[in-house]
């Protein structure tokens, strides 16, 4: 009888958008560790960050560099995409900008550092699956990328096919005003839980969700909202270390 080998689950990256918040201090930073060992200690307890950073400008590459040099192998940075690529050109016309905005995160990729990147579109832009498919004709091949959509009308069996067809992930944003469907459309899952608080039944089913999508082979990027205080950097790291608020 041939016994079948356990496949391992799929890999979790959990962390929250930023780390440079001194109001952690005491509950997640100790309380006299300077901001310039912010990075390298959230790195010591979560293993992911996502990048807003690159949002509203063209990062030097001394700035991954130094980084990269503060985070142990196997941590990775999300950046999200440039708002002259998401809110300005709303994803038309954007070639030469979106291969300038790429290679800025060049240092990230070569040092086997860079995760999905979020392209976060503006509520104004209404589903427009012919200019999801040209926009995403430009990305190169090996590049995750993650589609948050603030506008309904993207919840859609036709913006799901041509995501689909462009292993595009669509970001799975839960806040106060709109909850994306849990949909799965690339080889991947990108999770943005943005509600300032959650209860411990909403951990507990966040935790089973993720469980389920890194047991069918997804990698899963979970990413909470990083808010005033360390709630957000203290359930991810519950959701690395398998615990819900409940069993913690």
């Amino acid at each position: 009888m041939q016994v079948s080998e356990h496949v391992p689950d799929a890999p979790l990256y959990a962390g929250t958008s930023g780390f440079a918040y001194s109001s952690w201090k005491p509950g997640f930073y100790p309380p006299k560790l300077a901001s310039a060992g912010f990075l390298g200690y959230y790195a010591s307890r979560l293993n992911a960050v996502e990048v807003n950073y690159t949002y509203r400008r063209i990062a030097l590459a001394s700035t991954f560099e130094k980084w990269i040099a503060q985070t142990p192998e196997g941590f990775l940075f999300l950046p999200k995409a440039h708002m002259k690529i998401t809110h300005s050109l709303k994803l038309q016309d954007a070639e030469e900008f979106t291969r300038v905005f790429l290679e800025s995160l060049e240092p990230l990729r070569a040092a086997g550092r860079l995760g999905p990147i979020l392209f976060q579109l503006p509520p104004s832009l209404k589903i427009d699956t012919e200019r999801l498919k040209r926009f995403a004709a430009v990305l190169p091949r090996g590049i995750r990328a993650a589609f948050e959509f603030r506008n309904a009308t993207w919840f859609d069996e036709a913006a799901y096919e041509a995501m689909r067809e462009a292993n595009l992930g669509l970001c799975m944003a839960e806040n106060e005003n709109l909850e994306t469907p849990h949909v799965i459309t690339a080889d991947f899952v990108y999770l943005r839980l943005r509600k300032p608080d959650y209860t411990e039944s909403e951990l507990e089913s966040i935790h089973y969700r993720v469980s389920q999508y890194r047991a069918n082979g997804y990698p899963t990027y979970a990413i909470f909202k990083h808010e005033d205080t360390p709630a957000g950097a203290l359930n991810a790291e519950k959701l690395l270390a398998g615990q819900t608020t409940a069993e913690a």
